[in-house]
């Protein structure tokens, strides 16, 4: 079984919560008994969640040498250069090595659901859209690329994990995927 989630803002990727005071996690969602989340997406991230209850496809889903491609819609603050997004397509240097190459380029303003609580937002620095593919999954890779590059995260929605994307699903919703 495939379960495609989309994660809202704000939400554990587990069932379970040990913090006080309690956090919530996928349990608040109806989701099937007996599946697991193939992957992350941090508490601060939206967006596409695939969960299974088959280990195998769980790891070829997350395991970095099967190089599923993951691709996210990231609103940064500030203006992108062609330097910048350069730099991102040749991979980033990070404090734990090197990237891979990610494909990234310039998106119009997606028309997303609001989130609560919104992004804060500043009169005087602008703010701009990428759409950006990794074919790896480091700890808050997307977030640490673009500060990288002078461009700090300010939103952070998974759109798509191989061919899976996150079409019609509103924030807590879930589908089933079929299996190929």
């Amino acid at each position: 079984m495939l379960i495609a989630f989309n994660k809202p803002y704000g939400v554990l990727c587990q069932f379970t919560d040990r913090s006080l005071p309690p956090r919530p996690t996928l349990a608040g969602f109806g989701l099937p008994a007996r599946i697991y989340p193939a992957g992350r997406l941090d508490f601060d991230s939206e967006g596409l969640l695939l969960l299974t209850d088959d280990g195998n496809l769980a790891h070829r889903l997350t395991d970095p040498r099967h190089k599923q491609p993951k691709t996210y819609w990231v609103q940064v603050e500030g203006e992108p250069g062609e330097a910048q997004l350069q730099v991102l397509r040749a991979g980033v240097v990070l404090n734990d090595g090197p990237t891979l190459p990610a494909q990234v380029e310039r998106l119009p303003t997606p028309a997303l659901w609001p989130r609560d609580p919104p992004i804060r937002m500043r009169k005087t620095i602008p703010d701009a859209w990428l759409a950006l593919t990794l074919r790896e999954g480091r700890n808050r890779q997307v977030r640490r690329m673009t500060a990288a590059v002078g461009l700090p995260t300010l939103r952070l929605v998974r759109v798509a994990i191989g061919a899976v994307g996150l079409e019609g699903l509103a924030p807590g919703q879930w589908r089933h995927v079929p299996e190929t």
